[in-house]
């Protein structure tokens, strides 16, 4: 049972986190995580509104932490390199969590999109948008992010199917490198493609305002985004 000592959302909190991995995607109860927490059901209710709530807070939590944890002491590193390593540990977490990973990506509503894991997802386009700047994207931060994204999820999913002592982890690098590979160049930004050139100047008109009008502003984002496609 957690510490006495500590907040009732905090026990709360971590009561629910054991009883969903014990649970192993299994349901868990309302009573068992206060029985577990030493609360009472209102107490639940004051600081999440719903077992629900309790639930979302749970892995929101567990996701930041590992959001936080991706890029420490890595700033100055290639953006490249970063969004690589960050596959790799998104496909770890996954695995290590599976129970979490499949509330996060594993039911999902038609036209709703998650929104726990929209700081992760903001993270990569922040990348993807420093490799555009280089001028080594081949297409705009937000696709790329779309089809990372995807990729990596689909990846991952796939893998918590597969039986542990059979699970194929060279899969998850080959569709990684794959897909850098279609999506990245590079060539230094003096050689880049039209394209991927196109792409970091209309990247660099966010960092200009005020240059352009709102018209001429328009005019030459169209006529880039037709470039870089």
């Amino acid at each position: 049972m957690p510490h006495q000592n500590t907040s009732a959302r905090d026990r709360l909190l971590l009561a629910a986190a054991q009883l969903l991995d014990a649970a192993d995607g299994g349901p868990v109860s309302t009573r068992a995580i206060c029985e577990r927490a030493g609360v009472q059901a209102p107490t639940l209710y004051h600081h999440f509104g719903s077992k629900q709530g309790l639930l979302d807070a749970v892995v929101n939590f567990g996701f930041t932490q590992y959001v936080e944890s991706t890029d420490k002491n890595r700033a100055d590193a290639d953006p490249v390199e970063r969004i690589r390593a960050g596959w790799d540990r998104h496909v770890d977490y996954g695995l290590a969590h599976p129970a979490f990973y499949v509330l996060l990506y594993g039911q999902i509503q038609p036209g709703v999109p998650c929104t726990l894991t929209s700081s992760a997802e903001a993270m990569l386009l922040d990348l993807l948008t420093l490799v555009a700047r280089q001028g080594r994207l081949r297409v705009t931060p937000e696709e790329a992010a779309r089809q990372i994204a995807a990729a990596n999820s689909g990846v991952t999913l796939s893998l918590i199917a597969q039986p542990e002592d059979t699970r194929d982890l060279a899969m998850s690098r080959q569709v990684r490198d794959a897909l850098l590979a279609e999506l990245v160049t590079d060539e230094p930004a003096e050689a880049s493609t039209v394209g991927a050139l196109a792409v970091a100047l209309a990247t660099a008109l966010d960092d200009a305002p005020g240059r352009l009008t709102p018209a001429e502003h328009t005019l030459l984002r169209e006529w880039l985004t037709r470039l870089a496609s």
